[in-house]
């Protein structure tokens, strides 16, 4: 499933998929990747600082993941450039969403802004049928 969104012309696209290979329902493990594409539609130059997620399972459980950059990084996007990455997330449950959002630095001012990113629902696909 995809899905995007646009603040302050900073473009977030995700794509989300169940793992499979990587989950066990005997266990309560339910395995997720999803792909983000950072696009800077901007005439500046930014660079990611921090994440925040916000991850519910299908219990309604709320979990919080914060830190700096994305997998390791804290990427500068040129304008009309673009930054991509894979994550993963586990749910004790089959069905679940995420969203969250990204704190930018503009780096000809050091203007920092928040960019959400556009929630993510994460479902086994057997249950869609």
């Amino acid at each position: 499933m995809s899905t995007a969104l646009i603040t302050e012309g900073i473009k977030i696209s995700v794509l989300t998929q169940f793992q499979d290979m990587y989950s066990n329902a005997h266990q309560r493990n339910y395995a997720f990747s999803y792909k983000i594409r950072i696009e800077n539609t901007t005439e500046n130059t930014v660079q990611l600082l921090r994440r925040h997620w916000y991850i519910f399972n299908g219990n309604g459980t709320l979990s919080e993941v914060e830190g700096e950059g994305v997998i390791g990084l804290q990427p500068i996007i040129e304008p009309g450039e673009f930054h991509e990455y894979v994550s993963g997330c586990n749910l004790p449950t089959p069905i679940g969403k995420m969203n969250g959002n990204y704190l930018m630095e503009r780096l000809m001012d050091s203007k920092k802004f928040y960019v959400d990113i556009p929630q993510m629902d994460l479902v086994v696909p057997y249950l869609l049928n």
